[in-house]
């Protein structure tokens, strides 16, 4: 049994969904109002034999206990396994790294939350009036910098590591933390001196590093913590432990460039707001951000904005499978001054945020002069290739068809030459799919595992699943190693993805013994037992849930949406059967 089927068998998902709504017993289910979006009738259904939920309403998605924990805590699957496992008693460290790796990661954590503590209390010290100052400059309230303990580091080459020896940690563990720097002659000093202090936590609420700000006209203004076990300055978000539960709830999440930006908007009633430690957005923010929301803003200054548009707006939209947009700041303006100036202009520009593709547009074609052939040929060279990675075909063809009447030019004309940059896209990236947020409940597969080593073991089936979802992995392995697949660009780049938890799972997919021939034939063979196997347990838990509304006197809304849901579904099998041959048993 592997150790996720093992927290899965030891987890009471009717217990652990019943901390976050209240349920109550129906028939063989489980009942409540849906944790991830406002509702007046219970939608939400907990089935116990299975170990899943689904959500009947607006969410009209579902899975298993570590989906949830997914969902509703923002984490990704590692964290949510560590979470569940801890819950019910079972120790991961020993199994996945050595003893001493864990204890030293905890370590680095309690060591930096001891730095976190002692900045904050020097913050309030004599030494610390100029950032206090500051602070209070910026309309900060007592309130808010408590919340994020922010503080100040005094002007001293000891006093830090002075303070953290006598409480027990070691030079070791505060380089280790990026507390110190160690010098060429093997002597030590600290860090960070005399200045503002921001520590950068994690979803959980650990300190993992800081940012720090000079108070004078010194350079560098900002200097972050070194790489480390515990911090990732290219996937760490600012304020991502205040925002992780304000995110789904909006469903939206606003990323901004800088700490003041995060601190104002969350002290004025805006706490969906995040940043990266600096301007640059990396595809593990998006990872991050997507398992909270499909519904992400750039909130950036205007070149910042304009270079991440144009760069990587269709790679972020192909990541979380949904339209990004951007926030039209005021000329000069950061998010900090708009909404300190007048809050109620924050929720007006995010109104009129414009999708990032057509901001896109407008900031290349506003530095041409489309009447100039020189300059439709520079338009139609940097706008293509941001429409060629599109993955979505419809959007492409609307962005093609947008970009050929700016410039008054055949459609076919420009056709061509995208589809001449098509084929010159990322193995990887003409391979990825969305990655739902519907994930099913801990059951053994053959089918999934022989699905997954088909595609692991022939690359040359790498396109053809792209029409595959990840909800059809019902196997919380299976799905896992299925999402490492879609993004990765090298079968050999998965292993390192994957959380340890899964990595011999992997292992054994991969080394699977396979025949060689009909690969095409035996890969579709397989979807479409997986996709009959996904629909027909929909199908058996919407009539359940119909017949509980019937049976409850559902309002005839209710009664009709469910049946809707029904006919979908039944539609959808109908369709499947057809292509195998056969119809549907049960059809008249």
């Amino acid at each position: 049994m592997s150790v996720i089927d093992e927290v899965k068998q030891r987890t009471d998902i009717v217990e652990v969904i019943g901390q976050y709504t209240s349920l109550a017993k129906a028939g063989r289910t489980f009942r409540g109002l849906c944790p991830f979006h406002s509702e007046k009738h219970p939608s939400f259904f907990v089935y116990p034999d299975q170990q899943s939920w689904h959500c009947f309403g607006a969410c009209n998605t579902g899975g298993d206990v570590f989906s949830f924990i997914m969902k509703k805590e923002g984490f990704d699957f590692g964290e949510a396994l560590r979470l569940l496992a801890e819950r019910a008693g079972i120790a991961l460290v020993s199994r996945f790294e050595p003893e001493a790796k864990g204890k030293e990661k905890e370590r680095l954590y309690q060591v930096n939350q001891a730095a976190a503590e002692y900045f904050h209390h020097f913050l309030n010290s004599p030494a610390g009036e100029k950032a206090r100052s500051y602070l209070a400059g910026r309309g900060l309230t007592l309130e808010t910098v408590t919340t994020f303990q922010l503080g100040f580091s005094p002007n001293s080459w000891e006093a830090l590591k002075q303070h953290l020896i006598d409480a027990g940690y070691s030079e070791d563990e505060m380089i280790a933390a990026g507390l110190l720097v160690a010098a060429e002659d093997n002597k030590t000093h600290d860090r960070f001196r005399n200045r503002l202090m921001f520590p950068i936590f994690d979803s959980r609420g650990r300190v993992t590093g800081f940012g720090a700000r000079v108070l004078d006209e010194s350079l560098p203004k900002y200097v972050n913590s070194p790489q480390t076990p515990v911090f990732d300055k290219s996937g760490s978000l600012y304020g991502i432990n205040l925002a992780h539960k304000a995110i789904p709830q909006q469903d939206t999440a606003i990323i901004v460039e800088g700490y003041m930006d995060v601190i104002v908007a969350h002290q004025h009633g805006f706490p969906n707001v995040v940043a990266p430690m600096g301007t640059a957005i990396t595809e593990k923010h998006v990872s991050t951000l997507k398992r909270l929301t499909k519904n992400m803003v750039l909130a950036l200054d205007a070149d910042a904005a304009g270079e991440e548009a144009m760069l990587r707006c269709a790679s972020y939209e192909n990541t979380i499978g949904a339209e990004v947009k951007v926030i039209i700041l005021p000329e000069g303006k950061d998010p900090d001054d708009v909404i300190r100036e007048d809050a109620q202009a924050w929720p007006n520009l995010l109104e009129r945020a414009l999708p990032v593709i057509d901001y896109t547009f407008d900031i290349v074609t506003s530095r041409l002069d489309l009447s100039l052939a020189r300059d439709k040929s520079l338009a139609a060279e940097r706008l293509l290739p941001v429409i060629a990675q599109m993955k979505d075909t419809v959007r492409q063809a609307h962005y093609l068809q947008k970009l050929a009447r700016l410039l008054r030019v055949s459609e076919a004309r420009l056709e061509v030459t995208l589809n001449r940059l098509m084929p010159g896209r990322r193995a990887g990236e003409a391979g990825r799919e969305t990655a739902a947020s519907a994930l099913r409940p801990l059951l053994s597969s053959p089918v999934e595992e022989y699905c997954l080593a088909l595609l692991l073991q022939h690359p040359e089936l790498k396109a053809r699943c792209r029409d595959l979802p990840p909800e059809y992995f019902e196997n919380s392995e299976n799905r896992e190693v299925f999402l490492a697949y879609q993004q990765a660009e090298d079968v050999k780049l998965i292993r390192e993805e994957l959380d340890a938890a899964v990595r011999e799972h992997f292992d054994s997919i991969l080394g699977k013994s396979l025949l060689s021939n009909q690969m095409e034939q035996r890969y579709s063979g397989c979807v479409a037992r997986l996709q009959e196997k996904f629909l027909r347990n929909l199908e058996i838990k919407r009539a359940e849930v119909r017949a509980l509304e019937a049976e409850a006197g559902g309002t005839a809304a209710e009664l009709a949406k469910l049946e809707e849901q029904g006919i979908e579904i039944s539609l959808q099998l109908g369709e499947l059967f057809a292509r195998k041959g056969h119809r549907k048993p049960g059809a008249g």
